[in-house]
């Protein structure tokens, strides 16, 4: 049950990054976009010193973590 929850968060937090950063993309590529973004936020935010606990916490960090990875995307390519 928790990689069908991990999926879930992942496609939710890529779905907000893309509409936050106007990107344009599909399903797979949010799922995808949303768990690259919980590794990319969780380094970001354990660096910074803040943690997050929860659903909530978990979308927040995920959904940094992919705006972060949407503007690295951006400035490479």
């Amino acid at each position: 049950m928790g990689l069908i929850w991990g999926l879930i968060l992942g496609a939710i937090a890529g779905f907000l990054a893309s509409e936050i950063m106007h990107e344009k993309s599909g399903m797979v590529k949010n799922i995808l976009l949303g768990i690259c973004g919980g590794f990319v936020g969780g380094l970001v935010f354990n660096l910074i010193g803040l943690s997050a606990h929860g659903i909530l916490g978990s979308l927040i960090v995920s959904t940094v973590g992919a705006c972060i990875c949407i503007w690295l995307g951006r400035k490479l390519f």
